[in-house]
């Protein structure tokens, strides 16, 4: 995976992983990183650790293993994962996942994948999320590579026709697997839904017939649920200003959600990996047109993740308190409401808006996994 027209988007080589360590270690944030991530180490010896590391697989075995092992010790409750028996070690798979958390998301997949003897995948990084040459470096040598989202209509084309062939090239040529969020960016509001722009751009490098440009890929939908939303309060606050106008990032706020992502709470956190599709569930799609073939395999793929989503009691509490029903109670004790309710007024107490409407927004970001599976 060294061709030219792919250096300005493809994770590290084995071979610029000791520049890469070189830098991570001169970085003055290796200390505060060290004491949070990996704080059985002192910032010297890791210092010593990276500087001695010169592949992927060991950066990754050595270093990001331990690191996304501690993180979950310290802010999840509870993780468990179902589905694996649907995937075959060896195997490439394209992992296409409902999207939560910046980091997380696909490093807690990772975690999973990588202890049950499956390869780990490349995964996709939004070119706005690389603000930080720390993150640039840590992210490429951890097999992440660039997608670009913004720009032009003419550039964003190149860019979605370079992204479907390498990623094309990952899978059929190089036999690694892929992580993919379904949409552009996380799920704000906790409703998961497949971009069928998405399916456009996985297609477009295969061959003319779009079931079987799919069909070689293995798409596997994933789908991955925290008992505590990561940044909900964040992505709260965006809505709300989204509602009275053009919401705009301010300076800082993409590492601040990665930070917040990765430092807060999570209590029970489930991944379920849903049977891959296959050319046979294709096939009866295969005669419509290509704006609805792509709708078509976008539902397909949300039809097995949000019945896979694990719904937790703050799911239930949140659907009982913006019903204004007790439909759920079953689900939940009222120690646990009691603990939502307490969590919902702390962080939405914000000078300047409307608590009100920030507190629907906040339920609807737990309570619309429940709808969106009753619905189903």
């Amino acid at each position: 995976m060294t061709t030219e027209e792919f250096d300005d988007l493809r994770p590290y080589t084995d071979a610029e992983i000791p520049a890469a360590m070189q830098r991570i270690a001169a970085s003055p944030l290796l200390p505060a990183v060290a004491a949070y991530a990996l704080p059985g180490r002192d910032a010297d010896c890791l210092r010593r650790q990276l500087l001695a590391v010169t592949t992927v697989d060991q950066f990754q075995r050595e270093i990001m293993s331990e690191a996304v092992d501690t993180i979950i010790d310290r802010t999840v409750d509870s993780l468990t994962w179902s589905g694996l028996e649907n995937l075959t070690p060896g195997t490439p798979y394209l992992y296409v996942s409902n999207h939560r958390d910046i980091m997380l998301d696909s490093a807690i997949q990772q975690s999973i994948l990588y202890k049950a003897g499956h390869r780990s995948a490349e995964i996709t990084f939004g070119a706005n999320l690389m603000c930080h040459p720390l993150v640039v470096d840590i992210g490429r040598a951890n097999k992440m590579f660039k997608i670009v989202r913004e720009g032009n209509f003419r550039e964003l084309y190149k860019w979605s026709l370079l992204h479907s062939e390498y990623i094309r090239r990952v899978i059929t040529d190089h036999g690694d697997s892929v992580w993919i969020a379904q949409r552009n960016g996380r799920t704000k509001d906790g409703v998961d839904r497949t971009e069928p722009g998405l399916i456009s751009m996985f297609a477009s490098s295969g061959p003319a017939d779009k079931a079987e440009a799919l069909a070689c890929l293995n798409i596997t939908p994933v789908a991955i649920s925290y008992q505590w939303e990561t940044c909900d309060v964040l992505k709260t606050i965006e809505l709300y200003d989204s509602l009275r106008g053009r919401y705009e990032k301010k300076p800082g706020e993409d590492i601040n959600s990665i930070l917040t992502g990765v430092m807060a709470r999570k209590g029970a956190v489930h991944v379920e990996f849903c049977k891959p599709v296959t050319a046979d569930d294709l096939e009866p799609l295969r005669r419509q047109s290509k704006q609805d073939f792509v709708k078509a395999v976008a539902c397909l793929i949300d039809s097995r993740i949000n019945p896979a989503y694990r719904l937790h009691s703050t799911n239930y509490i949140a659907c009982d308190i913006l019903d204004g029903s007790d439909s759920f109670a079953d689900r939940y004790s009222p120690q646990e409401k009691a603990e939502f309710e307490e969590r919902m007024t702390q962080l939405l107490r914000f000078p300047g808006r409307d608590y009100g409407t920030l507190r629907n927004i906040f339920l609807g970001i737990y309570a619309n996994p429940v709808k969106a599976l009753w619905k189903d």
